[in-house]
């Protein structure tokens, strides 16, 4: 499998799995606890990400909650752009992914801002632009499953054959996107979206199949209703489940985390680095 992306020209090297902390400048994300939006929290959270060991800060500032309403691509940027400008003024080396799935936006926080990964959680199908504009930028891609927006999703999870469906999903879009000239794609199965609690489980537990693509493999579980419906919690008792799934991710292959907890999934990866480097060894 792949084990590493081009970032401004150099290659990060994910053979240790990298932390990707979230930061939502919005106001209705489904974490409270994660909604930044003055120029203080924000340059506070984006801190508190690199100092905890987050590789990458991945901004947000449209809510991807099934109850949330879906902005226009000129009302995210006017939320985005001041927070982008802001970070790269008082962070200029960091690594910012963005996580838009609106042509325009992405091209305008790469260009402008010099945002280094575009992450689209509709996998190019809400802005058919989004593909070109991609081959055209030349940074990596995040390349998730969802159906529908974030709206309808949860009315979208009959499948015929699930974990099949899926494979079949990245196949497909993975050959567009390479077709187009993009190289540098990672592929988020979609915890979470347009899938029931069950079936998130049944994903997790399939995870490795997803090396067929021979991509990184980004996981992104964290206090989702996957944790809390199932243990009958709310998503800020979601910490320890966040952790378990995590570690399973981690033992199934994942190359990067998208959590909001970073030292927490910090450790995780060491931990369960101290396993993995064993994999390939005859026992003593």
């Amino acid at each position: 499998m792949r084990k590493t992306i081009n970032i401004d020209g150099a290659l990060m090297d994910l053979t240790i799995p990298k932390v990707m902390g979230i930061l939502n400048v919005t106001p209705d994300s489904f974490f409270s606890g994660s909604r930044k939006q003055t120029e203080e929290e924000i340059m506070q959270r984006c801190r508190q990400i690199l100092e905890e060991g987050g590789a990458m800060i991945d901004v947000g500032a449209q809510s991807t909650a099934p109850s949330s309403t879906m902005l226009t691509a000129k009302e995210e940027a006017d939320r985005l752009m001041p927070a982008l400008r802001l970070i790269r003024r008082e962070l200029p080396e960091a690594i910012l992914s963005v996580d838009t799935f609106y042509a325009d936006v992405a091209k305008q926080a790469v260009q402008e801002h010099g945002v280094q990964v575009i992450n689209d959680i509709s996998g190019g199908q809400i802005d058919a632009r989004m593909f070109q504009v991609m081959a055209e930028l030349n940074v990596p891609y995040v390349l998730m499953h969802m159906r529908g927006t974030p709206q309808t999703m949860q009315q979208l999870t009959s499948y015929d054959h699930f974990i099949q469906d899926l494979l079949y999903y990245f196949s497909e879009r993975k050959a567009l996107l390479n077709n187009l000239g993009v190289n540098d794609v990672i592929i988020d199965p979609g915890f979470g979206f347009s899938k029931t609690v069950m079936q998130n489980y049944e994903l997790m537990a399939y995870l490795k199949y997803f090396h067929i693509f021979d991509e990184p493999i980004l996981v992104g579980i964290s206090r989702k209703s996957m944790i809390y419906r199932l243990l009958g919690c709310s998503p800020e008792e979601s910490l320890n489940g966040t952790t378990v799934l995590n570690t399973v991710a981690l033992l199934s292959g994942a190359s990067i985390l998208r959590v909001h907890d970073v030292k927490a999934a910090v450790e995780c990866v060491e931990l369960t680095n101290q396993i993995r480097q064993f994999d390939s060894q005859p026992a003593q």
